[in-house]
């Protein structure tokens, strides 16, 4: 593991599209660590959502090892995630960034059929119909200000004050941090 990098129970967060299973997954590879992907953890077949116990406890039991990143931003379970975490990694990208990022997946993902979680791929008209909530574009649209707001808050609570919060406003930055480790 970096010496530079003493963390070993990370959180990756920012706006659907951002890039951070992407990220997650590096820093894990590169750290030795679980990678643990919150949708993966949330979502059933046939876009079924798990039971809110249900997600609680996964994510319970994935967070017990003693090194991991998650990738996701699931308020219902910041309580366990962010409590057991020390660093938070916060893609803070622009909102057109974060659009064109949105697009390119959401085409692969959709033109390779790529299995998302369980049975579940991902559908590409239904992201267009920004009046749809399954709209992930809409859900970007929908979260992108309050996530710049809510943060900032959420780190200063005193129940998340322990974690250590590198925020990354441009791909650039998060390259050259990533490099460094």
């Amino acid at each position: 593991m970096s010496q530079s990098f003493p963390y070993r129970r990370i959180v990756v967060i920012g706006t659907t599209g951002a890039g951070k299973s992407t990220l997650a997954e590096q820093v894990a590879m590169k750290l030795g660590l679980d990678y643990i992907e919150l949708d993966a953890l949330h979502w059933e077949p046939n876009w079924n959502h798990a039971s809110e116990e249900e997600f609680r406890r996964r994510v319970e039991l994935a967070t017990r090892s003693p090194g991991w990143t998650i990738a996701g931003n699931y308020g219902s379970v910041r309580d366990i995630s962010w409590h057991r975490a020390e660093a938070a990694l916060w893609l803070d990208y622009p909102l057109p960034l974060i659009l064109w990022r949105l697009w390119n997946r959401t085409w692969k993902r959709w033109w390779t059929k790529e299995l998302l979680w369980g049975t579940n791929y991902e559908p590409l008209l239904s992201q267009f119909k920004l009046w749809s909530d399954d709209s992930l574009f809409k859900w970007a649209f929908k979260t992108y200000w309050r996530r710049k707001r809510e943060y900032p808050k959420l780190f200063a609570l005193p129940e998340y004050s322990h974690l250590k919060v590198f925020q990354f406003k441009t791909p650039l930055e998060t390259d050259t941090w990533f490099a460094g480790l």
